[in-house]
């Protein structure tokens, strides 16, 4: 049984515009490729369908892009805060040791 041949996204494209076009005929073109006329009216009718796609899905990526852009904003505004409340944090520790003195440290386990 003979292998079924195989067609590139970009060789069904090709036909299926010059279908589209109606400078020579499905049958034309079919006959000239050796292919199915069934077949080449499948992949216009697939075509045709699907031709809504290229539109909404860059609409999409769009969208994705720039919610993945305002997440890094984001990101860096919460590595801004986290690094200001560390400061905070630190320096706060060091005016509580200078008041309270290292004996504070000593008897909280170290954990100031």
């Amino acid at each position: 049984m003979p292998k079924r041949r195989e067609f590139s996204p970009e060789y069904k494209a090709k036909l299926v515009i010059e279908v589209l076009r109606e400078e020579t005929t499905m049958s034309e073109i079919a006959s000239r490729e050796n292919i199915n006329i069934r077949q080449l009216s499948n992949w216009k009718t697939e075509f045709i369908e699907n031709a809504a796609r290229t539109f909404s899905r860059s609409r999409d990526e769009k969208a994705a892009a720039r919610q993945v852009e305002e997440m890094k904003e984001m990101e860096c505004a919460y590595q801004a805060k986290v690094g200001q409340l560390t400061l905070e944090v630190d320096f706060l520790k060091e005016v509580y040791r200078k008041i309270h003195g290292y004996e504070w440290e000593a008897r909280n386990g170290g954990k100031g």
